[in-house]
């Protein structure tokens, strides 16, 4: 059976989840594209809870994608320190790790959280 772009994301996505999670002394970071905008959360698996978001829309950053990713990185990386926390997990959510999602990883990584 062959799969379209969007179905062999969803089975990346699936089995990235399956290994990891979330919680409140370390969350997740999903991350999320969609063709103009970028959006980041931090979520808390355990108790089903975004604790921070940010995304390209609410910046209204002017640039390039790239470089708008990386300030919605730096923007989710402080967002999270106001909220106590340092470290995370990282989840591409199905997305290959290269360019806007390498960008924002980056970003939060100059921001200061660590994963």
């Amino acid at each position: 059976m062959a799969l379209n772009k969007v179905q062999k994301r969803l089975r990346i996505k699936r089995r990235v989840r399956g290994k990891i999670s979330g919680s409140a002394e370390l969350p997740r970071l999903s991350v999320y594209k969609s063709n103009k905008e970028i959006y980041a959360q931090l979520i808390d698996d355990k108790e089903g809870k975004t604790l921070a978001s940010a995304s390209s829309r609410a910046l209204n950053a002017k640039g390039n994608k790239v470089d708008i990713s990386t300030e919605v990185g730096k923007a989710i990386a402080e967002k999270a320190k106001s909220a106590g926390i340092e470290n995370i997990v990282f989840d591409r959510n199905g997305f290959v790790y290269h360019g806007r999602v390498k960008a924002l990883a980056d970003g939060a990584r100059e921001g200061g959280l660590k994963f």
